[in-house]
């Protein structure tokens, strides 16, 4: 059953609470998604500290609800 894209917000949100979230669709089937994710939390962390981040927050839905999810993340601009 795919996943909705609320559910995946919700869930980076609640793991990482200051998380500015935006979810793409990649192929319009509810299972192939984009997740651009901005957090003062990943600040002097590596890319794949702060992707690992985002998969802890996801809950073991990655692989299971959520078949695919391309990943960016960076840290919110001091401007």
């Amino acid at each position: 059953m795919p996943m909705d894209p609320a559910e995946i917000v919700s869930l980076i949100k609640q793991g990482i609470p200051d998380a500015e979230v935006q979810i793409e669709d990649l192929r319009g089937d509810g299972d192939h998604y984009g997740a651009y994710v901005v957090s003062a939390a990943f600040r002097g962390k590596t890319r794949v500290q702060q992707h690992r981040m985002v998969m802890e927050a996801l809950q073991g839905r990655m692989g299971e609800e959520l078949h695919a999810l391309a990943l960016q993340t960076a840290v919110p601009s001091d401007t």
